[in-house]
């Protein structure tokens, strides 16, 4: 039988919790190590599904990885081989189209099947190839993606501000001979992340964090040691899990700059978590109360590229929402299936309208009750572990898998809160 949680909600959690290193930056940063010539150390990095996986992926095509601790990992690229990626591997995770910017890079070409993953919509990758086309690849489209070419130098313009076709564009124009300008590209921290690891090889790139990058290309890129930031999506989650159990909750090891959208979408639902340094204070009994537009018109919570609130928050939010006095319209603008998971919610006992894929109306305060539900996706497998944390009985969690892709050891780290969680196999 495959793992489930069994999870007792009702009760106020409390304690201190640091955030693992951020998946979306680990995973690029794990890719991009292709391009150094000897071996790159990566600390922070979590223990997780996807992780392994793109690990494996490095393996196929000949990298040498050995782990040193729970959470450092070296990479070592010197043996690589432009071989095709194994489809099976590149199934289970949407972050092996990341090796086509280093691959194509290192060796003029690259063969890769298409990327799995969540399914939470379509998700295109586009992006990726006309972006790398523009870099002087030729790209054929079949069964799977061939791409080959010298790459050389270009002024582009994303068609649309995705993180990882700017991440892809962003390797391959670190190996472009000349200077290359990328525009309209997404500046999330795990981007900027990205970006700081390519300087730590020896990159030029100019306009961290903004939605404009400037590439010196083809400058050497040696080995170096890089530690991955904290996960923002992560540490929305913990604010989130603080808020609907009403307990005190100090998220130990943010950055401040990285919480800005996250820090202003709960205050407007009553929950004002406070910085204090490197640390994130969620005290007891916050209002939770969703703060009306002015006239008393019913507030709109809407996600966006950075720096605006997360798609990935847009789940935790929801049940945020839930146990929260008012009325909130929620305005999902990226994935046209992400909002389904609100049927296991409305099951529990919430109150919403689910008005087309992007839109949904949540009616709070709702008595949660516990149910045996499963993890759609990453993040709303997460956010139905909240939900049943915050509903009285009990709650059976299936295809907890999803969740593990993108949460290290998630129950572990929630029983030293006090939370009543039990993993079942």
């Amino acid at each position: 039988m495959p793992p489930s949680f069994r999870v007792t909600g009702g009760r106020p959690l409390s304690g201190t919790i640091r955030p693992a290193g951020n998946k979306n930056a680990a995973l690029p940063i794990l890719a991009a190590t292709l391009l150094a010539d000897g071996p790159c150390r990566i600390d922070n990095v979590p223990r997780i599904r996807d992780v392994e996986t793109l690990l494996a992926l490095l393996q196929h095509v000949g990298a040498k990885v050995q782990w040193h601790g729970t959470n450092t990992v070296e990479v070592d690229p010197r043996g690589t081989e432009p071989k095709p990626l194994d489809p099976a591997l590149c199934k289970e995770i949407r972050a092996s189209i990341l090796l086509a910017g280093p691959m194509l890079a290192r060796f003029g070409r690259v063969t890769l099947p298409p990327p799995g993953g969540d399914v939470i919509g379509r998700r295109r990758v586009d992006t990726h190839f006309l972006a790398l086309e523009r870099l002087g690849a030729e790209v054929a489209v079949g069964d799977t993606y061939k791409l080959e070419g010298k790459l050389k130098a270009a002024d582009i313009f994303l068609d649309e501000p995705s993180v990882t076709g700017t991440e892809n564009a962003l390797m391959a124009a670190v190996r472009a001979p000349g200077t290359s300008v990328l525009r309209n590209v997404a500046s999330e921290p795990h981007v900027q992340d990205l970006a700081r690891f390519l300087v730590s090889l020896g990159a030029a790139i100019d306009g961290i964090g903004s939605n404009t990058l400037t590439i010196e290309g083809d400058r050497p890129l040696t080995a170096s040691q890089h530690t991955v930031g904290p996960d923002h999506i992560e540490i929305g989650s913990f604010i989130g899990l603080a808020a609907v159990t009403g307990g005190a909750i100090t998220i130990d090891g943010v950055r401040g700059d990285d919480l800005r959208s996250t820090i202003l979408a709960f205050e407007r639902l009553g929950v004002r978590p406070r910085l204090d340094g490197a640390k994130l204070i969620v005290d007891a009994d916050q209002e939770r109360r969703i703060r009306p537009d002015l006239g008393g018109h019913v507030p709109k919570l809407e996600d966006g590229p950075w720096p605006a609130f997360p798609a990935d928050l847009m789940s935790i939010a929801i049940v945020v929402a839930t146990q929260c006095e008012g009325l909130l319209l929620v305005f999902e603008k990226l994935f046209e299936s992400r909002l389904f998971f609100v049927d296991k919610l409305i099951g529990m006992g919430a109150r919403i309208v689910l008005c087309d894929p992007h839109r949904a109306v949540i009616a709070g305060p709702s008595a949660l009750r516990g149910q045996v539900v499963e993890s759609p996706d990453i993040r709303a497998g997460m956010a139905m572990l909240l939900a049943a944390l915050a509903a009285q009985g009990d709650s059976i969690i299936q295809n907890i898998g999803q969740i593990e892709r993108g949460y290290e050891h998630i129950d572990e780290r929630l029983k030293a809160l006090g939370a009543q969680i039990e993993r079942r196999t």
